[in-house]
């Protein structure tokens, strides 16, 4: 899985890449070469008294060194580039496919998970790139060329480096396998933290409402000790890497000189020899040190690719077909076929058997008791989820079939929940038309019953709108939404309980301005007052995700007993007859 997605995320980086070989091919030759050159100056240079030699090798040396320098920065900044640019790639791509999600993909996910997937999962994986290619050519040659550069300078010595890299191995290895279900466990507990944050930052008034400060703020300590825990466990594997490596790699270099020293005694090998095998058996040990390093990171990166491929594996529910249909023929009309929708794992449908139709210009109202089906049904009619059954017909067209660019351009959703983005009202109503000017601004919020607040404001359409809309009134923030969804300029509105924040006398002039500024747009009406659908054009009425009765007020009155509930119950027996 790692593997596949870095191929994929470096692919386009090739140059980068080989950049990266070539600088990281060049340093490791110059690393490998200075230990021969200190042990000929040491024997030749020094032993005879040659100074003219020695400033000769010296200055080889430094030509050598400059070069390894050269060659290190320079594959570090390809490294880097090509591991920032996958990054912004993988994100790029999480987001895209995200952004594709109907509400049930995002729901199997959740929020937070996908935020985390796309922020620190992302980074991890882009660290291991960037570690990968700084190391990827200079630690094996670093191991490989340095053991035969050892065995070059003295065989005697050479079962010390037969020893010393198995046992570093094995102890990286050790401690590699460890790790790999914490960083698991690791990231499921970034998630859990993500997850209670939003929710506590979302519901900062609920939590406040209700005192449960103390109550939340345990919930957010549980989630981060538990994080903690496991951070503490992985740190405490990782601290042990180093040491140990280090204990390795002195006790190595002890040997090197202990019995090196005794071949040197014996008339065996120069004390250059000693000098250049003990640099070689560091550069071996580094070599491996710095492999066991980036090997540790892959456990974590390997997990956090696996959840990355997860939401890249994930196909949307609502898919396009290969020639999606361009051409509505019955602009504005809304129509729904025995259209019925059962959310996965669920025992029974939320809709079944709904057949209804708008035509232009008609307002159409659904109303219902709560858990009727409402508001799923207005969700079937820009694709926020399928039909699972039946079908939905948008200007004449099966919405499954429609091309998804064209279908949006001609509904303007009020969702149950408006939400405004941070920002202006004025970038908040571009939202809905780019091209829009200040007098379809103004338009827009007067039909909307927006105009008098948005003037009183200070900056007007520049006032500032923090994100949610949190700093506005509910009912602003529905009129401000219901301003947006009017200057997209749709041929059909849909208001999910949009009404509900407003008082009834703004309600009524609201409903005014829209029948009559707006006389051939298609409007879908839910809304819990009957005030409000009172005088549609049709009202379906929704029991058990069944349509119990469908025609106007007072047809209703006369056939529909749930109906007739729920006047009464909001108007009394005597509006009810």
């Amino acid at each position: 899985m790692l593997a596949k997605l870095l191929f994929r995320a470096l692919r386009p980086y090739r140059l980068l890449l080989a950049g990266v070989l070539v600088f990281q091919f060049l340093q490791a030759l110059a690393a490998l070469a200075l230990p021969s050159i200190n042990a000929d100056i040491v024997d030749n240079g020094v032993a005879d008294g040659d100074t003219a030699y020695i400033w000769q090798q010296g200055s080889l040396m430094l030509i050598v060194s400059f070069g390894q320098i050269v060659g290190s920065v320079i594959a570090t900044f390809f490294a880097a580039q090509a591991a920032m640019r996958a990054g912004r790639d993988i994100r790029a791509g999480i987001f895209a496919r995200v952004s594709g999600f109907s509400e049930r993909e995002v729901s199997q996910f959740g929020p937070g998970s996908l935020i985390t997937r796309n922020t620190n999962d992302v980074q991890q994986v882009q660290m291991l790139v960037m570690m990968g290619c700084t190391m990827l050519v200079s630690a094996p040659m670093l191991a490989i060329g340095g053991i035969i550069m050892a065995l070059r300078q003295d065989l005697g010595l050479s079962w010390l480096i037969a020893v010393a890299v198995p046992l570093l191995l094995f102890l990286a290895g050790l401690i590699i396998a460890r790790m790999v279900p914490l960083f698991r466990a690791y990231q499921g507990r970034i998630d859990a933290v993500n997850r209670i944050l939003r929710e506590q930052l979302t519901g900062i008034r609920v939590v406040r409402a209700f005192v449960r400060e103390d109550i939340e703020r345990e919930r957010f300590d549980g989630a981060s000790v538990d994080l903690m825990v496991v951070g503490r466990k992985v740190g405490e594997l990782f601290v042990l890497l180093f040491p140990l490596a280090m204990l390795v790699l002195n006790v190595t270099v002890v040997a090197v000189v202990w019995f090196g020293g005794i071949r040197v005694g014996d008339g065996e090998i120069e004390v250059g020899t000693i000098f250049a095998f003990m640099q070689y058996v560091m550069q071996i040990l580094m070599g491996v040190l710095m492999a066991s390093f980036m090997t540790v990171m892959i456990p974590r990166a390997a997990v956090c690719a696996e959840r990355i491929s997860e939401v890249l594996a994930t196909d949307t529910s609502v898919t396009t077909v290969a020639h999606p249909v361009t051409d509505f023929p019955e602009v504005g009309t809304v129509e729904f076929r025995d259209a019925g929708f059962t959310y996965p794992g669920a025992d029974a449908p939320v809709l079944t058997g709904l057949s209804f139709t708008a035509k232009r210009g008609e307002t159409v109202a659904v109303v219902g008791s709560t858990g009727a089906g409402k508001t799923t049904l207005v969700g079937l009619i820009p694709r926020l989820f399928d039909a699972t059954e039946g079908s939905v017909l948008v200007g004449g067209v099966d919405v499954r079939e429609a091309d998804p660019e064209l279908l949006w351009k001609q509904i303007g959703l009020v969702p149950q929940r408006p939400f405004l983005f941070a920002g202006t009202i004025r970038s908040n109503l571009r939202f809905g038309n780019e091209r829009a000017n200040e007098d379809d601004m103004w338009r827009a919020l007067e039909i909307a019953q927006a105009r008098d607040f948005v003037e009183k404001k200070d900056g007007g359409l520049d006032s500032r709108v923090s994100q949610g809309g949190t700093n506005v009134s509910g009912g602003q923030r529905q009129r401000l939404s219901i301003a947006r969804a009017i200057i997209h300029e749709p041929d059909i509105l849909v208001f999910d309980d949009s009404f509900s924040a407003l008082d009834l006398t703004t309600d009524a002039k609201l409903r005014r301005a829209l029948w009559s500024e707006l006389p051939d747009v298609t409007k879908i009406v839910v809304a819990q007052r009957v005030s409000t659908v009172a005088d549609a054009d049709r009202i379906v009425v929704l029991d058990g995700g069944r349509a119990v009765g469908i025609g106007t007020h007072d047809e209703l009155l006369e056939t529909c007993d749930t109906y007739r509930e729920i006047v009464e119950s909001q108007l009394g027996a005597e509006a009810a007859r």
